[in-house]
């Protein structure tokens, strides 16, 4: 009879040396002969518990693990563990789940939301470009006779350009000021309901923000470089 541990069962009975060592459990003995370490085979939001795993002929096995060989085919894998099966039980029916589908199953709610924040992240950077096109249509036809001005008196494209955009390049750092707190604190509560979770990094939100100033650019780079190019007679020619 022999017991694996996880390193949450080591930690938990303060075992210093657990390898080799008898743990007496129902009244068996079961000899320790190797450790793992934890994994989550629970709940998200569940810390790992200690878990022993054993192996004794005399208790009734519910269920077998077993990891296929990666350098043999999943079917051909699956049909020499029923030819084994059917050996040992004949009288059971063979029945079998892979562990990575049931893992994923546990994280189907948090795959949902992904998908459903993608979506809506998509469709509001859509209607954001939108209205930031309409928006520097307008900018350009209010300072049409400005540009051509600039540009009889020897404005450059680029100046001109730069001119326009900077207005929006400001709009971007002043919702980045304002969004990034509230976006790390959202997102910093949220990841407090799962025991083991990830660190926040300061460079998602400077690619979030490059993001945004460069598709703010691309957007509005259009309608400036059209205006910018625009013969100054014909925005001059009713003056």
């Amino acid at each position: 009879s022999a017991m694996i541990l996880n390193q949450a069962a080591v930690d938990y009975m303060g075992l210093e040396d657990p390898v080799g060592q008898l743990i007496t459990f129902y009244g068996t003995e079961f000899k320790v002969i190797g450790i793992v370490e934890n994994m989550l085979s629970q709940s998200a939001y569940t810390p790992t518990y200690q878990t022993a795993f054993i192996i004794s002929p005399e208790r009734r096995l519910h269920v077998i693990h077993a990891r296929m060989n990666p350098e043999v085919s999943i079917s051909a894998a699956i049909q020499e563990l029923e030819t084994a099966f059917k050996k040992i039980n004949t009288s059971t029916p063979f029945e079998f789940d892979f562990a990575d589908d049931e893992f994923s199953e546990k994280y189907a709610f948090e795959e949902q939301i992904a998908n459903l924040v993608s979506v809506f992240t998509i469709l509001a950077i859509v209607i954001s470009c939108l209205g930031l096109f309409g928006l520097a249509s307008f900018m350009a036809e209010q300072r049409a006779k400005e540009i051509g001005i600039r540009k009889v008196i020897g404005a450059s494209v680029f100046s001109l350009w730069k001119m326009l955009s900077k207005d929006f390049v400001l709009l971007v750092f002043i919702a980045a000021i304002v969004a990034i707190p509230l976006g790390y604190y959202a997102m910093n509560n949220w990841l407090q309901d799962y025991e083991y979770r990830t660190e926040i990094s300061w460079w998602v939100f400077g690619l979030a923000g490059l993001g945004a100033l460069i598709i703010t650019l691309s957007t509005v780079s259009y309608q400036s470089i059209k205006a910018a190019r625009m013969n100054p007679v014909e925005s001059l020619k009713s003056e």
